[in-house]
């Protein structure tokens, strides 16, 4: 499959991996695109802390950085996700760890996709798709 999932400085195992890869797939189908290789890395918060300084000239921590090398053919990308963020996002939004790691997980197949998150209207678009994802998980 073209979706791989990565440790980078954390132990972690993503429960559901060839599920939530198989529902992955079928959202770039239904956008009309093609996956070529993308690589979710999970990684700790310092690991993405130095990356968002280095490459994004960021000094700020996230939960979510995505390297996109898309063709005109097929996306292509590597996505960082902070698996220390991802849980203190889920205690601040009182949602359980394996929700909130879906929904940080879909976020970056959607900006693969060209879905933005800068403006509200973009913000409201982008979270409804992320919903829909989180309703259609089972």
């Amino acid at each position: 499959m073209p979706i791989h999932f990565f440790c980078e400085d954390v132990r972690f195992k993503l429960p559901g991996a060839p599920g939530i890869k198989k529902r992955l797939l079928a959202l770039v189908k239904k956008h009309r695109r093609k996956t070529g290789e993308v690589n979710y890395i999970f990684c700790s918060d310092e690991y993405l802390f130095e990356l968002n300084k280095a490459y994004l000239n960021h000094n700020t921590y996230t939960d979510i950085i995505t390297f996109e090398y898309s063709t005109d053919q097929e996306i292509l990308s590597d996505i960082y996700i902070s698996v220390d963020r991802v849980k203190d996002n889920a205690r601040k939004f009182n949602v359980p760890f394996g929700t909130e790691m879906q929904r940080v997980i879909v976020h970056g197949m959607l900006h693969l996709l060209g879905y933005k998150d800068k403006k509200p209207s973009e913000i409201k678009r982008i979270r409804k798709a992320e919903e829909e994802w989180l309703r259609r998980r089972k």
